[in-house]
């Protein structure tokens, strides 16, 4: 089969490299199609896969989505794909309409959602302007893949795709997480957090949507100094995080690590994973610390709670409660026994999110 993969952007990609090696290795050609201003991962080159740079914009106003629109209509109806396999909101709308007439001469369109801009709790605006869309798009849809359950229940109630699917998620590689050797003493000097210290461990843009800013606020009421709270990640919310810990009193038990090439041992290196995002699909950081065995204390939200269960693998609460948080934090930071068995819980779950039973299922829907 000959097939296309769209992203909005080209760094969305990173996702896929051995989707795309699986799809290869069956025998099949795949190409894609997104846009190239940033260059797409090497990898890409080394499988040999054909790539064509479409304007999409990640604003669903800009007017590049019209020419983003033209683009890839001419792209689609030159090529005859058997299967156009598209992934992210802005990518996913263009491409099914683009892909109209080629669907009449029997290409199929494929949509995984990353995590619908609409769910539980999220705010009037994303129920307006994304459901709408998304409900008429999915008529336009061979196969709508979701990766949390939230999403495909409403999928399968709301949607009128051809056909429905749940994955769990894009993969991940467990062997490669578990074999990752650390040095605790000497990653936690290059982190800057002492030794001896109950570390708390998020990894993630600093955005609103990922909401650091609650278990600063946690930490602070904590009251203990032996507790300290790292996050790796870059964003627009640097500065507000910073002042926030410093006007709070918790400046030396904050740190921002900023990029990270050592992620897999910044998990072995700290006791408690904290994700408290208002927003979630189905998040690779939290997979990967709950592949490394890291207790997890998380927002109850979807993709979350799919991950973790609750009381077992670690802790749930409400994104905005900062008392639930300190709470749970409490219940488990003074426990090792308790930090050890829920990792021990975790690193049992994940394997239904492995690498390998991902792409035996994405095999199954490509070949029905």
């Amino acid at each position: 089969m000959k097939i296309l993969y769209v992203t909005t952007v080209s760094m969305t990609m990173g996702f896929f490299p051995e989707h795309i090696k699986m799809l290869l290795g069956e025998g099949h050609s795949v190409e894609i199609a997104t846009n190239c201003e940033q260059p797409l991962p090497e990898i890409y080159k080394t499988l040999g896969c054909k790539s064509y740079d479409i304007r999409f914009s990640r604003s669903p106003f800009s007017k590049c989505n019209l020419i983003a629109y033209k683009q890839l209509k001419g792209l689609v109806e030159k090529e005859h794909y058997d299967i156009v396999h598209c992934h992210t909101p802005n990518a996913a709308m263009i491409t099914r309409l683009a892909c109209r007439n080629v669907r009449k001469q029997g290409t199929k369109v494929f949509y995984t959602a990353h995590g619908f801009h609409f769910f539980k709790g999220a705010p009037l605006k994303n129920w307006l302007m994304y459901y709408p869309i998304e409900k008429i798009c999915a008529h336009l849809t061979d196969v709508l893949i979701t990766i949390n359950h939230e999403d495909f229940e409403l999928a399968k109630k709301k949607m009128h795709a051809k056909k429905v699917c749940y994955v769990p998620g894009v993969g991940i590689d467990l062997s490669k997480i578990q074999s990752v050797e650390c040095d605790r003493a000497e990653v936690r000097k290059s982190m800057g957090v002492p030794e001896d210290c109950i570390l708390l461990l998020s990894i993630g843009e600093l955005n609103v949507n990922k909401n650091h800013q609650v278990v600063v606020k946690a930490l602070a009421r904590l009251n203990n100094t032996n507790v300290h709270y790292a996050i790796a990640g870059l964003g627009d919310q640097k500065d507000n995080l910073l002042n926030q810990a410093k006007n709070l009193g918790v400046e030396s038990q904050f740190h921002l690590l900023g990029y990270r090439t050592d992620a897999l041992k910044l998990y072995k290196a700290a006791d408690v994973f904290v994700f408290p995002s208002f927003r979630e699909g189905l998040s690779v950081s939290m997979m990967e610390a709950v592949a490394s065995g890291k207790a997890v204390i998380c927002s109850k939200i979807r993709g979350n709670v799919d991950l973790v269960e609750d009381g077992v693998g670690g802790l749930h609460f409400v994104p905005n409660d900062v008392d639930g948080l300190i709470q749970n934090l409490k219940n488990t930071i003074d426990d090792s026994a308790k930090i050890a068995q829920m990792g021990d819980a975790n690193k049992e779950k994940i394997k239904m999110f492995s690498l390998k039973n991902v792409l035996g299922m994405m095999k199954e829907i490509y070949n029905a």
